[in-house]
Formats: C-alpha cells, structure tokens, sequence
C-alpha cells in the first residue's frame, strides 16, 4: 500500500544509496552540529571506559517501560524546569516516535469488537506525514482547515480555526503537534488551552507532539507555555538532539496509559532499546541538556531558517509564493498560489534534477474536503549544509518559475 512516509523514506534511501549528489532537502534527518555530534563522542567514550557499562547497555534488555535512570532524570528536569509533579509511572520510552504514535492511536481511535469506531481529532491541518498511515483501522482522522493570516507580502501563518473543528462521539483523542512538523508554526498558549479545555470537556486526552519542542531539542523560536495534566499527554524524543537512529520516544502521561503504553512494549519488541537512554542520562540529570539546546541547538536552526527565508525571497522573486512563519522545526512551508502544477508534479520534476522535497498533499489527514491550498504547498528541509542548502532552493525556485512561464 502507498503511503506519504513510505514514499519518502524510500526515495531518502533509494537517493544516499545510488546518487550520492542528490540534494537532500525532503526527509526529516536533524543537522550533524559539530558541538553536538562531539558530546555523543564523548558520551560514548565514556561510556566505554566505564568498567561493564557498556556491556550492560548492549547485553541487557531494559524493562518494556524503559531506562529506569533516565526516566528518573527525565522526571527530575521535566518537574524543575515546568513545575510539573511526574512520577517514574508517568514516563515510558518507545522505540522513537513513530512508535509511540501507533500505540497511543490504536489505544484511543479505531474500529474494535465491542467498541464503536473512534477518530482522532487534528484540530489545525496540514499536520505530520508520519500520522497518516499509523491506524490499525482505516479512516483514523477527522481534521479542521487552518484560518490563514497574511503577516507580510511573502509570510503567513495558520490558525485554529474553532468554527470549522467539533468534539463527537466519536473522537477518541485530539492531537496536535507544537511546533508543527511540516509548516514550523507554533500553536500559541490560547490555542492549546482552548484544545485543552475541549478534551477536558468531552473527557479524552490531548496528545502534543512535542519532538521540536521546549525544554530540548529547543527548536522553537517564540515563548511559549508548555502544559501537562492527566488529560494530556506530551510526546518527546531524542532524534532532533541529533540522535534520530537511537530511535528514542518518550512518553509523558497519567498512570494507566503508560502501563497500556509499557504493556505494548513488551508485546510488540520486549522492550524499548537502551542506546538512546544510555548516551544521554547524564546530560539530562546534569542540565546539559537544556545548555545544549537553548545556547547550540536552537541559535543553529534559527540562522538557519532566517538564511533560507532570505534566498527563497531573492530566488522567487515575481512569483505568488508564500512562506509559513518558521516558529520552529526544521523546515520551511513553501505554498505557491496558483501553481499551474500538482505538488507531486514538481515534485517528481525536481526528484530528476536532483533535489528531494515533500509535496505538500501528504500532510492533509483527515481533511476529506476538495482545497487547493493542499496541492500548491511542499516542505523543505533547511538544516543540511549551506551549500546544499542553496544549491536545492536555487533549483526550487527555477523549477517553479519554469511551471508558471510555461501557461
């Protein structure tokens, strides 16, 4: 069966392994940050060095809830920095978040023998390719169309629209992600207590996709409010720190769903893998961790974004686009108005010249209704190297122009 996410992970390996010049602006793989790539070293080395640590990490399975000292400092850091009040039975690991997604929607939505069929709620569409395909039924999502506000001539952002979003019966759970992979927005504190306050209400969780988030890996570039209750369950992980291959979730809820979320663990790989916990529990217990990702991680990102936001408007120049306001995450949001061609026409056009994006028509789940805004948007990923960087948007914004001088 296609899919977004499998389409993309394909063309991402099918790219590193026969064209080694393809400019890869399309998957979700962090930056390789010389100063954090340099602490894992160390980590491991000390790791090594440490008389049978290593050995333990890689000859024993960690309980089905996960790294019982990392989970102990991740609660430490969580409550000194929020003021939240988790216990070792409100956090469990999962073999990154994928994982932890799949889980926590088979939980909550879906068609099951003694249970009507139940829906997840996205209250702001476009939302992350990865959800799309994760239900063990079909037709998992029920999503709300943004309001879209123009800021300037060539930056806009989407809102909640809560005109267009209402809790049923039939949602099991309400999902969002913050900042928001694939447009960089940021959901601000009024949207999230309203989301929050609706949950509340119909008495089912909030999940928040918290990958890009505060207090790590800190990618995100206005103030906000992080929040947790037992209504609320907040997703984190160590793949945008720069570990992505550790694959490493962390789950953050009340008692009963960490127990169906440990229970799963251990059903579907025994237990989560230790790598991920094993390299970064001292940064986490010590606070480096929150050094790393507000003084490193998060000024690179934000450079970054501001450099790219820059070519894109020099590039485009004469073209209808528009860029979503990068608030954080690791991408920029492209919508061309008007495009005279699909998304996955461009897409496939700048595939032959080398250069990988996402078209934009994946990142609608649940949103049934005809919109054209779904077919004139794609992603690019703008943390690879500067070179790379520009090369790809030079070859973008001449691929767009082409499409549009050719009606």
């Amino acid at each position: 069966m296609a899919s977004g996410i499998g389409q993309l992970m394909d063309d991402l390996s099918t790219a590193l392994t026969k064209n080694q010049d393809m400019l890869m602006l399309g998957g979700g793989n962090p930056a390789h940050i010389p100063k954090v790539q340099q602490y894992f070293r160390e980590s491991i080395s000390r790791l090594l060095e440490d008389d049978g640590a290593f050995e333990r990490v890689i000859g024993n399975y960690d309980p089905p809830q996960g790294n019982k000292e990392f989970i102990e400092a991740i609660c430490t850091l969580l409550n000194s920095e929020f003021g939240w009040a988790i216990k070792h039975k409100n956090v469990a690991l999962t073999n990154g978040s994928q994982s932890a997604f799949f889980i926590l929607f088979n939980i909550f939505a879906g068609a099951f023998e003694g249970r009507a069929n139940k829906k997840i709620l996205l209250p702001l569409a476009p939302e992350y390719i990865g959800y799309c395909d994760v239900g063990l039924s079909d037709d998992l999502f029920v999503a709300g169309k943004p309001h879209i506000k123009h800021i300037d001539e060539h930056i806009f952002k989407y809102y909640v629209d809560f005109d267009q979003i209402s809790v049923t019966d039939e949602i099991g759970a309400i999902c969002v992600s913050r900042p928001t992979n694939p447009t960089g927005n940021v959901l601000t504190d009024s949207e999230i207590e309203k989301i929050s306050a609706l949950a509340r209400a119909n008495n089912i969780p909030l999940i928040i996709d918290n990958a890009y988030g505060t207090p790590f890996p800190n990618i995100i570039f206005t103030k906000v409010k992080p929040v947790w209750n037992e209504h609320t369950i907040v997703c984190m992980s160590l793949s945008k720190l720069g570990l992505p291959a550790a694959r490493t979730g962390i789950v953050i809820a009340n008692e009963e769903v960490i127990a169906m979320v440990s229970h799963v663990n251990a059903v579907m790989s025994l237990a989560p893998g230790s790598i991920g916990a094993a390299l970064t529990t001292s940064l986490v217990r010590t606070g480096d961790i929150l050094r790393l990702s507000r003084d490193v991680i998060k000024p690179f990102y934000r450079k970054k974004a501001a450099e790219a936001v820059k070519l894109l408007i020099e590039e485009l120049n004469g073209i209808d686009f528009h860029i979503h306001k990068p608030e954080g995450a690791i991408f920029l949001w492209l919508w061309f108005r008007g495009l005279p061609i699909t998304n996955a026409e461009l897409y496939e056009r700048l595939k032959k010249r080398g250069v990988l994006i996402v078209p934009g028509h994946y990142f609608f789940p649940g949103l049934k209704e005809q919109w054209q805004h779904k077919n004139e948007c794609i992603r690019v990923n703008y943390s690879q190297d500067e070179e790379t960087v520009t090369r790809g948007i030079k070859i973008i914004a001449d691929e767009v122009k082409r499409a549009y001088d050719a009606v």
